[in-house]
């Protein structure tokens, strides 16, 4: 069942509002205020025989349980409870029916289609405020490594992360990817070198350079770099997870 709100408890058959902005009615209500010698049940199956359809014209929900076995009732849009109402053929049908059509009038009249729109407006404007503030990290984070185009080391990366409001130094940052197997822990020439998973996922990328020593011997020194990729993504890793020891593995 669609959350609803009432609209108004003075209303001859009490009707709401579903998340689309449109005017429902409860079937059992409907049912008891027509004073049908069927129960409700079989009625409504009854009157569902006249083409109704579930989910254009009416929803099926439980209602909420007081200790015994929910019952089931169904939200009924305006057009299905006017044609009802006309079916039964009864003074309460016809009381009814009047009743829905001018609920149908003044629903539809300019200031209560401008209510809806500045409602709907204010709705909007909530999501779009939510979802910005759920975003705003991923924001921020673009703009750290738009203003760094190129691979950084991995101690300025830290800096990055502690500007995105998450203390991180350089140590405990290569301690976290050791931990986690962004870089390679065993103690050796390779030692934190990016992994094979790391490489996969373009995190990083190695800087080579060749040194000449005095004695003529050439070495070439390897460095790991965070990528423009790779800075995004550990950004978003310890900010989403900043309240979250810095040692705690990230998926």
């Amino acid at each position: 069942m669609n959350s609803v709100d009432h609209m108004d408890d003075n209303n001859l058959i009490s009707t709401k509002q579903n998340d689309n902005g449109d005017i429902i009615i409860s079937g059992r209500e409907l049912h008891e205020f027509l004073e049908v010698d069927s129960n409700y049940t079989t009625w409504f199956k009854r009157m569902c025989g006249y083409g109704f359809e579930q989910g254009i014209d009416f929803i099926p929900f439980l209602e909420e349980s007081t200790g015994g076995r929910p019952k089931e009732d169904h939200q009924v849009n305006l057009d299905m409870a006017k044609e009802i109402s006309m079916i039964q053929r009864s003074e309460k049908g016809k009381q009814a029916r009047q009743y829905f059509l001018q609920l149908e009038k003044m629903w539809n009249s300019p200031e209560m289609v401008m209510k809806r729109a500045l409602e709907y407006a204010d709705k909007r404007v909530l999501e779009l405020q939510g979802a910005i503030e759920k975003d705003k990290p991923k924001v921020i984070f673009a703009d750290s490594v738009s203003a760094s185009k190129t691979s950084i080391l991995v101690g300025e990366l830290a800096k990055l992360i502690k500007q995105n409001g998450v203390n991180v130094g350089p140590n405990k940052l290569f301690e976290w990817m050791r931990s986690n197997g962004y870089l390679i822990r065993r103690n050796g020439t390779d030692y934190n070198m990016p992994t094979q998973k790391s490489m996969d996922l373009g995190l990083f990328e190695i800087k080579e350079t060749t040194i000449t020593h005095s004695s003529g011997e050439i070495r070439i020194s390897k460095t790991p770099k965070v990528t423009g990729k790779g800075q995004l993504y550990f950004i978003n890793k310890f900010v989403e997870k900043e309240k979250s020891p810095v040692r705690q593995t990230l998926d």
